[in-house]
């Protein structure tokens, strides 16, 4: 049976755990009703395993989001750096999302670190481009969508040669293809709006200093079914 690779690259908030399940529980709970009868998902935990499956035996790679900093070149985020190029030299099916996103980026060549404006958290309106419109991905979903985000750092320089497919007022790179079949999205579609608002309680004093008002963002969480139909979707090019 063919695999779907989960990598796993950090843990969420225990109390998201607790309740909701770990970042590769939400991707799994967003899969299972959309996985063909011919695929199975399987978890690797980067930051436990160092040693990396054989790009052979996967039909795909989903890379999770995390609590670490793609600058701070974590030994183990390093390591995933040269697997990554080989999957796409080797035109394997890719969907990285948050710290996924910003990995890939970092590893075909851009520059992922710190956004200048501070965080951006809650739910936010992504555009696609135009050539978001015509992606095979993207384009069954409208040109403005609601999608839940958290994240500190951001694709600064995206690589050479890649397109980008999104772009809201905070972030110029919202989503990528590097390749045929190989994507990235800084936003969550793996997220529910009960995860959205448990992120942005344990956010709230980090907010507060960066001047956002936490019962603001929260008020404004809503479902976002078209950026999750993202993940289902993403198995049709596997």
């Amino acid at each position: 049976m063919a695999c779907v690779l989960i990598v796993k690259t950090g843990d969420a908030y225990p109390e998201v755990v607790d309740q909701y399940g770990d970042f590769e529980t939400l991707f799994e709970k967003q899969l299972s009703t959309a996985l063909p009868a011919h695929l199975d998902l399987q978890v690797w935990d980067a930051q436990r395993n160092p040693t990396a499956p054989a790009l052979d035996g996967l039909a795909g790679i989903l890379i999770t989001g995390s609590h670490s900093m793609v600058s701070d070149a974590e030994p183990w985020s390093e390591a995933l750096k040269p697997w990554l190029k080989a999957a796409l030299a080797n035109n394997t099916p890719m969907l990285g999302v948050c710290y996924g996103h910003q990995l890939m980026a970092d590893s075909f060549g851009g520059v992922s670190d710190y956004h200048p404006a501070g965080r951006e958290s809650g739910t936010h309106t992504v555009r696609l481009t135009q050539a978001g419109q015509q992606d095979p991905l993207f384009s069954q979903l409208p040109e403005r969508f609601a999608a839940h985000l958290t994240h500190a750092q951001s694709v600064m320089q995206a690589p050479q040669g890649n397109t980008v497919l999104a772009h809201n007022s905070h972030d110029a790179h919202q989503a990528l293809r590097y390749g045929p079949r190989q994507w990235s999205v800084q936003f969550h579609p793996e997220f529910t709006a009960h995860v959205m608002c448990a992120y942005l309680k344990r956010q709230q004093a980090a907010l507060l200093d960066q001047g956002e008002e936490p019962d603001t963002l929260l008020a404004n969480v809503i479902d976002c079914s078209e950026a999750s139909s993202l993940l289902r979707r993403f198995l049709a090019f596997v």
